[in-house]
């Protein structure tokens, strides 16, 4: 057989240079292909095309061509002035934080770093050790930024904390306290037994149906009525107890969806293998409901992130109360488009963040 043959009938011979396939296109033809055909397709682009540019141009003449990174930003200056952002990046980092105890941040950011990168590796992972380490980092961390006499550290109060790390805190805490209170939420709302599923739902629909900003000034104002007058609760923990209730009654309905969506000839195997209850969801059912929910589950992280913003309402300074609240100085009085900008960005990173990662988890755990 002559190599003409060969390749015809699809066999391939040592040593051969194979070409690609003829379906393989340059970056013109897909162009072509993709913006500018059919015609409408082409005019959609032009026009676009346009708009995108009349929206940029401003932005980018604002921030970067008649931008100043130095010091000196005077009244009459039209452009954006990036020294604010480079002189109060501290400040928007852990607020009102001592200056000389911001090493303790700074190894807190190391832990969180390093769990992450733990997470990639799967020898990691399979080593059971892991588990109780990652289970006390909150405690560890909770205990390294606060002090006190546990640790012998200077005890910091929760009313200097602020800026990115308070926004990161409620919303990180948030999302671990909320999801076994929604599993369970969700397991109560799909029992059969009448009071545990009347008490799930009523709750659910009750927290569903107000705002969080209630909920914040309930936490706020309301909470502390229940306890002895002599026991005070912070405001930062009243705030947080708030946010888990709300967010779990969300993430609880999107794992009874997942529920719902599985096959009901899988429990009816479980049941067939002589599983209890327990063994049933555990190994079968939850599994792969989780597996289900994990864009709607990841949808309900990023509403948490964002949402930490409303904390502001109650009294407390998170990335955007502290970034405004630097807009006040006479020095940087005025620049609030840059604190916009700065927030925008900031929140953008880490919402993205996470829904790059949802996309990991759903490829990971894709199955047929």
């Amino acid at each position: 057989m002559n190599p003409s043959e060969s390749n015809k009938t699809g066999s391939h011979i040592p040593g051969e240079t194979r070409l690609p396939p003829q379906s393989t296109t340059g970056p013109i033809t897909w162009v072509k292909e993709n913006l500018f055909s059919p015609w409408y397709n082409g005019i959609l682009t032009v026009l676009a095309a346009a708009i995108i540019y009349g929206l940029l141009k401003p932005l980018y003449v604002w921030g970067i061509k008649n931008a100043s990174f130095g010091t000196a930003c005077g009244s009459g200056h039209d452009g954006a002035c990036w020294a604010f952002i480079r002189d109060m990046w501290p400040v928007f980092m852990v607020g009102t934080y001592p200056h000389e105890e911001r090493w303790r941040i700074v190894i807190v950011l190391g832990v969180v770093i390093a769990i992450g990168l733990s997470l990639a590796f799967k020898r990691v992972r399979q080593w059971k050790p892991i588990w109780v380490l990652w289970a006390l980092t909150p405690v560890v961390i909770f205990f390294l930024i606060r002090g006190g006499s546990i640790t012998g550290l200077t005890q910091v109060s929760t009313s200097h904390w602020g800026g990115l790390m308070l926004t990161v805190m409620f919303a990180g805490v948030g999302m671990i306290c909320a999801f076994p209170i929604s599993l369970c939420l969700a397991l109560g709302r799909a029992s059969d037994i009448p009071v545990i599923r009347a008490i799930c739902i009523a709750y659910i629909e009750l927290i569903r149906g107000v705002p969080l900003i209630t909920l914040l000034f309930m936490a706020s104002v309301v909470l502390p009525l229940f306890f002895p007058p002599e026991m005070e609760i912070d405001k930062l923990l009243r705030a947080q107890i708030g946010i888990t209730l709300f967010f779990s009654a969300y993430l609880a309905e999107n794992i009874r969806g997942g529920l719902q969506a599985l096959p009901k000839g899988q429990e009816e195997a479980a049941r067939a293998l002589g599983m209890g209850y327990w063994q049933r969801m555990l190994l079968i059912i939850l599994p792969q409901a989780l597996r289900i929910v994990i864009p709607p589950m990841v949808n309900s992280f990023i509403g948490i992130l964002k949402d930490t913003s409303l904390v502001g309402i109650v009294g407390l300074v998170d990335l955007l109360q502290v970034v405004f609240a630097a807009t006040s100085n006479p020095k940087w009085l005025g620049r609030i488009e840059e604190a916009y900008v700065f927030v925008a960005i900031f929140y953008w990173f880490m919402c993205y963040g996470l829904s790059r990662y949802s996309q990991y988890l759903e490829k990971r755990y894709a199955r047929g």
